[in-house]
């Protein structure tokens, strides 16, 4: 007697079945940088979340490696974790070795090459380093995916910098405007800027919100200040 064989579709549980696996994961956040005359803004927002859901409401985003320098850097949590700490140890094994502390031009290129050396399985990270050079002034570094960087004067990274880069092009480049004089960025107007550049990312980025921390780099050290923003 002969036997029927029935041929698997995809309703039955002889049909193949396909798992997907990403290393990467997307947690959000919001990154900005100000280089003034003689100081430096770096701030970030504090919103921990995955998809739709919130994992926590106070993660900071910066971090300090210096007297004179800070990261910021957002994206996927996990490698921004194994990132700090790998930039951490090569800071104390730079201060072991030279007795001084690294600059923020030399740690702006160290990150660079630390990105490039995971080219091919890069860090899901979003990454600015803010500061002072060598000659006191205020600086800013931001940086591609695999470790292309480039000094600038103001930079926006994360889920939120295509919102926030354009406002800063209006208010501290001047873009679009005509008979505006430019003059010197303060202290006081580039936070103040910082805050309502966030307020409004606020509103219309899911992943980004809950607070703000700024931190304010001059020659007398940095200064950090917590600012609330939307919570819903």
């Amino acid at each position: 007697m002969a036997t029927l064989l029935m041929k698997p579709d995809e309703t039955s549980s002889y049909a193949p079945k396909q798992t997907y696996f990403s290393p990467y994961s997307f947690n959000g956040g919001t990154v900005l940088a100000i280089a003034g005359d003689d100081f430096s803004v770096i701030a970030s927002d504090t919103r921990l979340s995955e998809g739709f859901s919130i994992h926590s409401r106070d993660v900071e985003k910066t971090y300090k490696l210096t007297g004179t320098t800070v990261l910021g850097s957002c994206g996927f949590h996990g490698d921004v974790l194994t990132l700090t700490k790998m930039i951490e140890a090569r800071l104390k094994t730079y201060k072991q070795h030279h007795q001084k502390t690294m600059s923020t031009s030399a740690i702006a290129a160290m990150l660079s090459t630390m990105l490039y050396y995971r080219r091919f399985f890069p860090f899901y990270t979003y990454n600015i380093v803010a500061g002072l050079d060598d000659e006191g002034k205020g600086c800013v570094f931001s940086f591609d995916p695999v470790g292309s960087y480039e000094r600038e004067a103001y930079r926006a990274g994360g889920s939120a910098s295509s919102m926030l880069q354009p406002l800063l092009d209006n208010q501290i480049g001047f873009k679009n405007q005509q008979g505006v004089e430019k003059v010197g960025l303060s202290q006081e107007k580039a936070v103040a800027l910082v805050k309502d550049v966030f307020i409004s990312a606020a509103e219309r980025d899911i992943y980004t919100g809950d607070a703000i921390v700024i931190q304010l780099v001059t020659k007398d050290g940095i200064k950090s200040e917590r600012f609330q923003l939307r919570r819903d």
